[in-house]
């Protein structure tokens, strides 16, 4: 993607132990003001690219690059100062369940910043109202819904007006209504903010509706293919038409790597 960088992935390797690789020379870039969906099945390091990009692990080797800086994950200040431009959308939302809806939005303005209370009083209201939810403010958390509690979540990711908005599987656990509300509010805060919105999901109609641009990951953090909604959707590869078009059948097989079947019976009835 040829636009303004805002996030880069530079070479990066990573893996939380030598045994196994999750990331493997993995390079790209995120366009800043663009909502850009990484897609991919479960274990292929999607949600691992996002806290490399928070910083909460350092890559093995390559670089990760916020707004022309490079994160250090053993620099608190840097830290601090690179997270208050963020905001992150949980999967399942992690709401506090002792606070109320209001408090939850109202603690990232509490923790990161010496705004009055009063001030912080319109902001809540202001974002809850973005999401629709601002007749929900004195509710508490088990007395929502799971798509309100994703907008509400969603709510305290933007808080502090972030410049990047990561989302981790928006959309998991949503009903088809609750879906379609939260992919537009996605579209909708991207085009009206100019945050950059990076996507992490499972669901291809959802993300190829409202992204600008998506990557598509493999096993082993291998880059597959990148490009506009509608290029993924045309490609020829096999690899992307059995992902997007969800066949069971194809590139990416059902059975993890092993040995043949007879020689681990074999070794059983050895023992």
């Amino acid at each position: 993607m040829s636009e303004d960088p805002f996030i880069e992935i530079d070479h990066v390797t990573f893996g939380y132990d030598s045994r196994r690789t999750i990331l493997n020379d993995l390079s790209l870039t995120f366009a800043r003001g663009k909502v850009t969906a990484v897609l991919g099945g479960s274990g292929c390091g999607k949600t691992t690219l996002l806290r490399l990009i928070g910083g909460v692990h350092a890559p093995n080797s390559g670089r990760v690059v916020f707004d022309g800086e490079v994160v250090d994950a053993r620099n608190k200040a840097q830290l601090f100062r690179l997270r208050r431009r963020l905001g992150m959308l949980f999967q399942f939302g992690a709401l506090f369940t002792d606070l109320n809806v209001f408090d939850n939005v109202a603690f990232p303005l509490r923790e990161m910043t010496d705004l009055p209370e009063s001030l912080i009083h319109d902001i809540v209201l202001m974002k809850l109202n973005a999401v629709g939810l601002r007749g929900a403010a004195g509710l508490r958390i088990s007395e929502v819904s799971g798509g309100m509690a994703r907008r509400i979540a969603l709510a305290r990711a933007i808080a502090l007006d972030p410049e990047l908005i990561m989302y981790d599987e928006p959309f998991a656990g949503l009903d088809l209504v609750s879906m379609g509300v939260a992919a537009k509010l996605i579209r909708t805060l991207t085009d009206v903010t100019g945050a950059t919105a990076l996507l992490i999901s499972h669901d291809v109609p959802q993300c190829m509706a409202i992204s600008d641009w998506v990557v598509l990951m493999a096993a082993g953090g291998r880059l597959v293919a990148q490009g506009t909604p509608q290029e993924l959707m045309d490609s020829t590869d096999p690899e992307v038409r059995q992902f997007v078009r969800g066949e069971p059948d194809g590139p990416v097989k059902f059975h993890y790597p092993a040995r043949p079947v007879a020689e681990d019976f074999g070794m059983g009835a050895a023992r």
